[in-house]
């Protein structure tokens, strides 16, 4: 039961106990069902859905969705069935658990088809239970945390796959933490001789961060009031695959894309 302390501890701040008793079932069922199996690092099997349940309570997510967390890859990898999952955990774990799925089995023949046919299937998925998205976005951004034991070929197909489809999914529900978080993880590993570049030179122009930007906070606040407009201002540094599209989209180098500092107003 040690795996599962880590989602206890997160689950324990917000779940009701007969709520937390239910995922221990669900993670038993999950362990022992992926029990011999392992992934390319290595790793016993069982970590990958725990985490994937971690990323989803972080978020504080419902047990439901928690519970088709864990059991995500049962119906898949296992000699479970739909009919096992339903009456251990009910209708609707079931259909989450099947729903994550039958997304893992869309397959694409080109760029093309994966763009147009995956967002039109997820998205009908999304319409039926936006849960199954929320699950299969979890499931990819543990997976992208953990690519570096796969073969750099395999590397590179799930990066593009997830720079193309999953965080322009994420950005679409309004997940932006997990949309960023993708495309970070996809530009280092797809290229990741530019990932590093610009890592590096961004380091350099930023200097002292925090300083720069209450600097520019401090002078926008200002500008604002004298203009007699009451406002919430908000600032951050751009990420690195955000700075790269836009080099790449104006066809320009570094030193002439300035605005690696992003910033908002809010009314109150």
């Amino acid at each position: 039961m040690y795996l599962f302390e880590s989602l206890n501890q997160l689950i324990q701040t917000y779940l009701p106990e007969d709520q937390i008793k239910r995922l221990r079932q669900a993670y038993l069922v999950a362990r022992d069902a992926h029990e011999g199996q392992t992934r390319s690092s290595g790793e016993p099997y069982i970590t990958h859905p725990v985490a994937v349940a971690c990323i989803l309570a972080e978020m504080k997510l419902d047990y439901e969705t928690l519970m088709a967390a864990l059991l995500h890859d049962v119906i898949e990898d296992t000699p479970a069935t739909y009919q096992d999952m339903e009456q251990l955990f009910g209708k609707s774990v079931a259909e989450l658990v099947e729903g994550v799925s039958k997304l893992d089995k869309l397959k694409f023949r080109d760029k093309k088809e994966a763009q147009a046919e995956n967002f039109r299937k997820m998205i009908m998925a999304m319409v039926q239970d936006i849960r199954v998205i929320l699950i299969k976005l979890a499931d990819r951004t543990h997976n992208m945390r953990t690519l570096g034991s796969l073969r750099p070929d395999k590397r590179r197909r799930i990066a593009r796959e997830t720079l193309e489809i999953y965080s322009p999914l994420a950005h679409r529900l309004g997940i932006h933490h997990i949309k960023t978080e993708l495309e970070e993880l996809g530009f280092e590993a797809l290229y990741p001789n530019r990932y590093r570049v610009i890592k590096e030179v961004v380091k350099a122009a930023r200097g002292n961060r925090k300083e720069m930007i209450q600097k520019i906070l401090s002078e926008i606040e200002g500008r604002l009031q004298e203009a007699g407009i009451p406002c919430r201002v908000s600032g951050r540094e751009k990420h690195l695959y955000s700075i790269y599209c836009k080099m790449v989209l104006k066809e320009q180098r570094f030193h002439s894309i300035m605005d690696i500092y992003a910033f908002s107003c809010d009314r109150p």
